[in-house]
């Protein structure tokens, strides 16, 4: 499973990619339509662009709306066991971004301002009225376009390990350069019994990182074959877009917004590596770990420093997956922020 063994892998900061590009598939009606996603949201398709839709979950909830921003690679999906747990505060919606999952896909030569301009336009398809986006680990880069170009469109952001020169780029912190030479150490990929099932699939993810993703986002990204077996990555044409965004940044040096950085550092590499008895895989974990855990130092620093009256939180030894490997704490953080806002006067001015 490449996602697994690119948890940590900051080389390209996208949670995980598929081997080919080259085709692309609705998911609406997929082998194993059969099963049913037990997530308490509601599917919508939202035009955004000519002949492309995205897919948009609705979890509900009472309070100011919420809309959730996967990793790249990922989609809305990823947050369906999180999702729920906001819905007494907020009203939780996430979008799929284009060419992944069950979104549609049209190419673009600014990728940048493209995806900003389809949050946008899924925020006006909903009738939002200045929602909290909160994006994890590439999605900074959408939510930083968003503030920067739209400030009075949001009333804050939630930077899930999501604050990185893609979303925040003043100078002084660690450049995406640095970032994307590192190289992490990679899990053993599932065996035959581990592909049996997506639930099997599950239990090796626990195995190796001590957290799963649900089962709806593993389809997404997965074949499901006629005898319920896990099979081949999907081709999906979003990879190829992903990678013309990072290598066409924009630099963000002012985030107009109030904004929650939740940073990991040091990250952990799962559970596989703390077992091992290997000591080259112990040795090249401490150094990948070492390099790592300085730049996002020297990141971190940077945004407390260019972002003064930012709110910026460090959980050690999490998972770039933050909301899944330390949910209790990316739930406890999320609510005191949200909460902070909703006392805010909604008409006040963006800073």
């Amino acid at each position: 499973m490449g996602r697994s063994a690119l948890f940590c892998s900051f080389a390209f900061l996208i949670s995980s990619l598929a081997p080919g590009f080259s085709g692309f598939a609705p998911l609406r009606a997929q082998p194993g339509a059969a099963w049913k996603d037990p997530s308490p949201h509601t599917v919508r398709f939202v035009p955004v662009d000519k002949d492309v839709e995205l897919e948009v979950l609705d979890w509900g909830g009472t309070g100011m709306p919420l809309v959730l921003l996967a990793g790249g690679g990922d989609t809305a999906h990823v947050f369906d066991d999180f999702a729920p747990k906001l819905t007494a505060q907020n009203h939780v919606y996430g979008i799929t971004r284009r060419g992944f999952g069950a979104s549609g896909y049209a190419a673009t030569d600014d990728p940048a301002d493209r995806f900003g301009e389809d949050v946008l336009a899924v925020i006006d398809a909903l009738g939002l009225k200045r929602p909290v986006l909160a994006g994890h680990s590439i999605a900074g880069a959408e939510m930083s376009w968003v503030a920067s170009h739209h400030p009075e469109r949001v009333a804050g952001l939630v930077y899930l390990d999501a604050g990185y020169p893609y979303a925040f780029d003043n100078g002084r912190g660690a450049g995406m350069a640095e970032f994307m030479k590192l190289q992490a150490p990679q899990p053993p990929g599932p065996g035959a019994a581990d592909l049996a099932s997506f639930a099997a699939l599950q239990r090796y993810e626990e195995r190796m990182n001590g957290f799963h993703f649900p089962e709806a986002e593993l389809r997404a990204e997965r074949e499901a074959n006629a005898d319920g077996s896990v099979g081949k990555d999907r081709d999906l044409p979003g990879g190829a877009l992903l990678m013309k965004w990072i290598q066409q940044p924009q630099a963000y040096t002012k985030i107009p917004a109030p904004a929650l950085f939740l940073f990991v550092n040091p990250h952990s590499l799962g559970r596989w590596v703390d077992g091992s008895s290997d000591p080259k895989i112990r040795k090249d974990a401490q150094s990948y770990s070492a390099s790592l855990s300085a730049l996002v130092e020297k990141q971190i620093e940077a945004v407390k420093q260019g972002l003064p009256g930012k709110r910026v939180v460090t959980i050690a030894g999490a998972n770039h997956f933050v909301y899944l490997s330390n949910e209790a704490e990316a739930l406890k953080q999320m609510r005191s922020f949200l909460s902070f806002l909703s006392g805010l006067p909604q008409n006040a001015s963006p800073r």
